[in-house]
């Protein structure tokens, strides 16, 4: 038997808004992923740190501040570093189409914007792991 999808959800920055973290925590958990919610204003290297100390298969950030266009690449920047490249980057919140285009040829997986159905984003999650990591 194989062990659940290990997620965890992050906030990045001053945005101290984690409602909507807290909602996918919740929707991840009820499909069968064992989650961490790392709570608000996260580092890109707390982050990663965590991701890494618990053995993450995917990282999601929530971010509504604006800033994804620091956050993500910095966090893509650490999992290269620290070898972590089978770790799916993904998230969503205030992100316009175009940077998402931009963060995804960058190597960020899915990004989902506000009103994204829950069980759209742990399947994607699910077959993202699937058909990219081993157990």
């Amino acid at each position: 038997m194989s062990r659940p999808i290990r997620v965890l959800v992050a906030k990045v920055g001053l945005d101290g808004h984690d409602r909507g973290a807290k909602v996918i925590a919740t929707a991840l958990r009820d499909a069968g992923m064992e989650v961490i919610y790392t709570g608000l204003r996260q580092t890109p290297e707390m982050v990663v740190n965590a991701a890494l100390q618990e053995d993450v298969d995917a990282i999601g950030i929530s971010i509504l501040s604006g800033a994804h266009n620091t956050v993500f690449p910095k966090i893509l920047q650490l999992l290269k570093e620290k070898k972590m490249d089978d770790v799916l980057l993904t998230g969503g919140g205030i992100i316009p189409e175009g940077d998402m285009k931009t963060l995804n040829e960058m190597g960020v997986g899915k990004l989902f914007p506000p009103e994204t159905r829950t069980t759209d984003i742990a399947d994607y999650i699910k077959n993202w792991v699937k058909e990219n990591r081993s157990f």
